[in-house]
């Protein structure tokens, strides 16, 4: 089984969910080994998508250095991981991601256009070696060995929309494709105000998120699924975990998680050695990995 890039450049242009101004977004082909990769061409400025790059987790996954930053990438990286790509370039002209309409599905729908190639090198695969949790509170996320990944996920609102939600999915590309990909980003109004009086979330709208009032769902076409909500917390889960460099070869389950603890729990995992392994999948080797990323 070989690491794959996408077989094309391909670019589209999307609003900004925190200034709300267009962004030009680009996505190229990288060769083996390089991993995904963000750049600024406004600034010239290019890094890794790695745990230790990110600098920021307080209302999404952003990445960057001390020159700039990439905020907004969790949705991205979710369709890139959901479709098992190893190495590619991510190029924008502004600080964020454009969030398209929320969810990942647009990305995926570039992700088709462009195509996916296989490259000459062996795939390679990060298996959880041992339980890793990182709590904080009642919340917690954990990862744990197994040899059929799947995404553990319970939510818990004070709200009469959400209330609690769980739900399990068991990772493949089409899965994901059926059941995640279109699950969108949802907010409060009471806090799309506050934000907004932050110079935030400018480019908020019905067109990118599921907005609810203290009541109900404000979007006149309503819900994609009727647990919309946790399905689009392990979209974003999936985008996290894509920074430790290699498809994830374990489960993950998290109650009331966040990019915050996503972030924690890729730092803590390799933290230890023991943790897990990277492990080159040769082709000899590669038929029990084959159905999660092919």
């Amino acid at each position: 089984m070989k690491q794959t890039t996408i077989a094309k450049r391909i670019q589209t242009v999307g609003i900004g969910l925190h200034k709300g101004e267009p962004i030009h977004l680009v996505l190229e082909p990288l060769e083996a080994n390089m991993g995904i990769v963000f750049s600024r061409s406004d600034l010239g400025i290019s890094f890794r998508a790695e745990p230790e790059n990110v600098v920021n987790t307080q209302m999404a996954t952003v990445v960057g250095n001390q020159n700039g930053f990439v905020s907004t990438i969790e949705h991205l990286l979710s369709a890139i991981n959901g479709y098992g790509i190893d190495n590619i370039r991510i190029t924008v002209d502004a600080n964020e991601v454009p969030i398209m309409d929320g969810s990942a599905i647009s990305f995926c729908m570039l992700l088709d256009e462009a195509g996916i190639t296989t490259l000459d090198e062996d795939k390679k695969i990060l298996v959880i070696k041992r339980e890793v949790e990182v709590k904080e509170g009642d919340k917690f996320v954990r990862l744990k060995p197994s040899s059929n990944p799947k995404f553990d996920y319970t939510i818990k609102f004070a709200h009469p929309v959400i209330g609690e939600q769980h739900y399990v999915f068991e990772f493949s590309k089409q899965n994901f494709i059926k059941d995640i990909a279109r699950a969108r980003t949802f907010g409060f109004l009471k806090d799309l105000q506050m934000l907004q009086s932050k110079n935030l979330a400018l480019g908020a709208s019905l067109d990118n998120a599921v907005a609810i009032d203290d009541t109900r769902i404000l979007n006149p076409e309503g819900l994609r699924f009727e647990n919309e909500f946790v399905r689009h917390k392990i979209l974003d889960a999936i985008g996290d975990l894509a920074l430790l460099k290699a498809p994830i070869m374990g489960d993950y389950i998290s109650f009331a998680g966040s990019h915050d603890l996503n972030h924690k729990l890729t730092k803590a995992v390799l933290a230890d050695a023991k943790n897990y392994e990277f492990i080159s999948v040769s082709d000899k080797i590669s038929s029990e990995f084959q159905r999660v990323f092919a």
